[in-house]
C-alpha cells in the first residue's frame, strides 16, 4: 500500500511542479488552498498545463467532473492525479 502512496505522492508532486511551471506561477505564491483564479493562471494557460500534464503522463485529462468542479489547487492536483493513476492501472 506504501508503494500507491508514495507513487501518487510522486504524481502529485510531478503535477504540482508543471503546473508552477507551465503556469509562470512564483512558487512562493502557491499554498494547498490556492486556486488557479488567485495564483493569475488564465484560461489559456489551463489548456496549456493539461497538455503538458497529458504529454509528460501519455494520459488524455478532460475537462469535466472532478478536475472542472476543483475549488482550489489542491483538489485540483488530487484530482488530475487519481485520472492519471486510474489510467495506468
Amino acid at each position: 500500500m506504501s508503494h500507491d502512496n508514495s507513487r501518487r505522492e510522486q504524481i502529485q508532486r510531478e503535477v504540482l511542479e508543471l503546473i508552477i511551471t507551465e503556469g509562470k506561477i512564483d512558487p512562493s505564491r502557491v499554498t494547498p488552498d490556492s486556486t488557479l483564479e488567485s495564483l493569475e493562471v488564465q484560461s489559456m494557460d489551463t489548456v496549456m498545463i493539461l497538455m503538458a500534464i497529458e504529454e509528460k503522463f501519455g494520459v488524455y485529462i478532460p475537462v469535466d467532473g472532478q478536475i472542472a468542479e476543483a475549488k482550489n489547487l489542491n483538489s485540483f492536483v488530487r484530482s488530475v492525479s487519481e485520472h492519471i493513476l486510474g489510467a495506468h492501472d
